[in-house]
């Protein structure tokens, strides 16, 4: 239940920097929802095979699969904002020339695949970048209406994009809906310049690139909340792409379908959305993020079976406007789940390997609907997509959505400073840390349950392995051991800690009888 001093809906927008980031963000994203109709529309003037025109979704989004976690960890060690001016910079420039070759009529279907796989670069390099600068821009109490804010501003932007795309195509031609785009990314970047953020650390330590993507993952891997919104996540996102990237072939199939009705669909999906995101904060007093995303996905299943059921018009758009209200209600119910779920240091690598899953099986759908759809009919890929998200529903009902937004992920340095290294020694060398414990016997269930709910901690933070080990002459004493890639890593460790791993620290230390504590012992590998 909501607190009766929760902040509202509209609070971030007290704050200056989330404002003018929001707002120029709006207006970018209108010039992108008017590019993708653009871009959907055009190949199916080039080549209209279902198989065909699906891989324009799934050439937008598969780059976002392939290539996030390489930016999410460029992201956790570089400057977000220089980050985000460099790419808009690439891809106006690259926008610029689409638009170009789509004037003078030179486009071909291998080369808009091409600048959508490239354009979509772009985007997957920015992705994380600009989801992990949210939490700079407004207070966490205010954190979760900032989110809810952003997908609003995406949703109102698809409102007004794809119906201003459609009647520009009709009106002015093809190549405006680009221009405008390549446009938008100026705006984007005069905000940027414009916004100072505040002055933060960086990482002291840093190892390979490499190194730093197997962190994230491993936190991913090891952190429950994120973890579970993963799972519920590719079970929606899998099955719901079928309605974005069969629209096309929807409208154009429709009774007096064409360009104008196809923009009018995906304006609807985005006024539903803006509708839903207004309803969003009253729902928050009644339904858990958990319940808020099913009720999602039965809006969706239900919209997917009446696009099946249905070529006229206003059924169709009907349909659309419940799916976009579902589909932001799903959307920000994973958003912010993810978002509670990750401490700032790891946050652009988590949400990368979110936006990994989102875009990956977003794209794979794209490219199994549309082969559906060919081998059978576009109605019967859309129920047997409305079907696959029930049953996707039911199957992963115990992955709990929003399990994070009750934890303290705040930094919390408790541990005390570790040991200086020998000259003689490299930071790069593996690194093992072993804690003793005493435990007495009487403790022993209580402690064992307590250290294995540690052991995720330890595994989350950086640790490649972790064991626990029972000394035999000795019953009571009980070792702790967990490996680290290097020595680096472990003084990145000791700074990553937040009160909530503190407090599965403290549980852990309470069963060591000795008045002094567990004893702490750090190793390097040899040779």
């Amino acid at each position: 239940m909501s607190s009766g001093n929760a902040p509202s809906a509209f609070a971030p927008f007290g704050h200056r920097a989330f404002a003018l980031l929001w707002t120029a963000t709006l207006i970018s994203n209108i010039g992108t929802w008017m590019h993708d109709v653009g871009a959907g529309w055009l190949m199916t003037t080039l080549n209209s095979s279902p198989a065909v025109v699906t891989l324009v979704q799934a050439a937008t989004t598969l780059p976002v699969f392939l290539f996030a976690l390489f930016a999410g960890a460029l992201a956790d060690r570089l400057d977000k904002r220089r980050m985000l001016i460099i790419i808009n910079l690439a891809l106006f420039a690259v926008i610029s020339m689409l638009t170009v070759l789509v004037w003078q009529n030179r486009m071909t279907p291998l080369l808009l695949i091409l600048f959508t796989l490239t354009i979509g670069t772009g985007a997957a390099f920015m992705a994380p970048a600009w989801q992990a600068v949210v939490p700079q821009l407004v207070p966490r109490e205010t954190l979760k209406p900032a989110i809810a804010l952003n997908s609003m501003g995406i949703n109102i932007s698809r409102a007004i994009g794809p119906a201003l795309g459609g009647v520009l195509i009709a009106g002015v031609g093809l190549a405006a809906p680009f221009a405008l785009n390549a446009a938008s990314h100026l705006v984007i970047i005069t905000a940027l310049i414009l916004w100072h953020p505040d002055h933060r650390t960086t990482q002291a330590y840093h190892g390979s690139i490499v190194s730093e993507m197997s962190t994230g993952l491993r936190h991913v891997r090891h952190n429950g909340p994120m973890l579970a919104t993963l799972v519920r996540a590719l079970a929606f996102f899998l099955f719901a792409s079928a309605y974005w990237s069969l629209l096309p072939l929807i409208a154009r199939s429709a009774d007096e379908g064409g360009s104008e009705l196809y923009g009018t669909l995906m304006a609807l999906i985005g006024a539903g959305a803006v509708t839903g995101a207004l309803m969003l904060p009253r729902l928050q007093g009644r339904l858990s993020s958990n319940q808020t995303a099913q009720l999602g996905t039965v809006g969706t299943a239900t919209a997917l079976v009446v696009l099946a059921s249905s070529t006229a018009a206003p059924a169709l758009m009907v349909a659309v406007f419940l799916g976009g209200l579902s589909w932001i209600a799903v959307l920000t119910s994973f958003n912010v789940s993810a978002q509670m779920a990750l401490p700032d240091w790891v946050r652009a690598r988590g949400l990368a390997v979110f936006l990994m899953g989102f875009f990956g099986s977003m794209a794979l759908g794209s490219v199994i609907w549309g082969q559906v759809a060919t081998a059978t009919s576009v109605p019967t890929a859309l129920l047997i997509a409305a079907t696959g998200l029930i049953l996707g529903l039911m199957s992963t009902r115990r992955f709990i959505v929003g399990q994070g937004e009750s934890l303290d992920l705040a930094a919390a340095s408790i541990w005390p400073q570790a040991p200086t290294l020998d000259p003689a020694a490299s930071p790069d060398q593996p690194a093992m840390v072993m804690v003793e414990y005493r435990v007495a016997e009487v403790d022993r269930e209580g402690f064992l349950d307590a250290i294995r709910a540690l052991s995720g901690e330890r595994l989350r933070d950086g640790a490649t392995r972790w064991e626990l080990h029972q000394s035999v002459e000795e019953p009571d004493i009980w070792m702790e051991s967990f490996h680290l890639p290097s020595w680096s890593e472990h003084l990145e460790q000791h700074a990553r800690m937040t009160s909530h791993d503190a407090e599965l620290q403290s549980r852990v230390r309470v069963f060591d009888m000795r008045a002094s504590g567990p004893v702490v012992r750090h190793f390097l590998l040899s040779g």
